[in-house]
């Protein structure tokens, strides 16, 4: 039985064979492999993306989703009690909660496979869902130069948690006091792109904005990073915020389809944590 807390609790080794499984959900393999499982799953009503592909991926392998709201995890009774218990019916638990602490004490106290679905400290599905997907449309994504535009934040920290596990280069474009430790950090976007092939963001509180002006990813920013740079700007985004508004409708977006192989990361991520 395996877990997905940390990315950086996976090797690179660990990362291809989940991409190996979704390569192979792609050719039709693994049909009702979660036949007679439920998978028991927290998230809060804000969730989109995340939540769909994971109901939507146990549903397409013959699995039972049954949803509970995150906050069902902040009451009294004790989490030893709760997962004690959930673990006699649930064969998968997927959790989005804020506190990435009360994700280690959920797996300590459960048998079964926990799934990370974000947390305010990383967001290890989705991060692997962008390596597969850069995978796909960069003939050496590991070799490529990454910059991530955004504060020292959930997003931010698992772009760093990736590089560590994978060995891309990886620098960060953000406004003074937000740097992530242990990485090169720019405060302007300008030089901050030189050199650069992909380009991440991350939304801003509206309270940063103002922290990250010499920071926002504009078309004409982007001519100056290397060439066949693209921008994948982490949903959800605001036009003419981090962004500009005519930078989606550009060249350098990578496009909605982007995310398209989510749901067989999710799925490859479960079945994965079961064999």
């Amino acid at each position: 039985m395996r877990e997905l807390i940390r990315l950086t609790d996976y090797s690179k080794s660990d990362i291809f064979e989940i991409f190996k499984i979704a390569d192979d959900l792609l050719k039709g393999k693994y049909i009702n492999f979660l036949k007679g499982k439920t998978v028991v799953m927290f998230f809060p009503n804000t969730s989109i993306r995340t939540r769909v592909t994971f109901e939507k991926g146990v549903y397409l392998l013959g699995g039972q989703a049954v949803l509970f709201p995150t906050e069902t995890l902040d009451k009294k009774e004790a989490l030893q009690d709760v997962f004690g218990y959930l673990s006699n019916w649930a064969d998968v638990l997927v959790v989005r909660h804020k506190d990435i602490h009360i994700l280690e004490k959920i797996a300590r106290y459960s048998s079964v496979p926990v799934i990370n679905a974000m947390t305010d400290v990383n967001h290890p599905c989705e991060i692997i869902s962008d390596l597969y997907t850069l995978s796909k449309i960069r003939d050496h994504f590991i070799k490529d130069k990454l910059l991530f535009c955004g504060e020292n934040k959930n997003i931010g920290y698992a772009w760093k948690e990736a590089s560590e596990v994978m060995g891309f280069d990886l620098e960060q474009c953000c406004g003074r006091g937000y740097e992530m430790e242990g990485i090169v950090s720019h405060h302007d976007i300008e030089k901050a792109i030189l050199g650069k092939d992909i380009i991440c963001t991350d939304s801003l509180p509206a309270t940063t904005l103002d922290h990250f002006k010499k920071c926002k990813v504009t078309t004409h920013v982007m001519k100056k990073a290397n060439k066949g740079a693209v921008l994948n700007p982490c949903p959800p985004f605001y036009r003419g915020e981090e962004i500009s508004d005519d930078i989606i409708e550009s060249e350098f977006f990578v496009g909605y389809e982007f995310k398209k192989y989510l749901l067989y990361i999710h799925q490859a991520i479960m079945i994965y944590c079961l064999i």
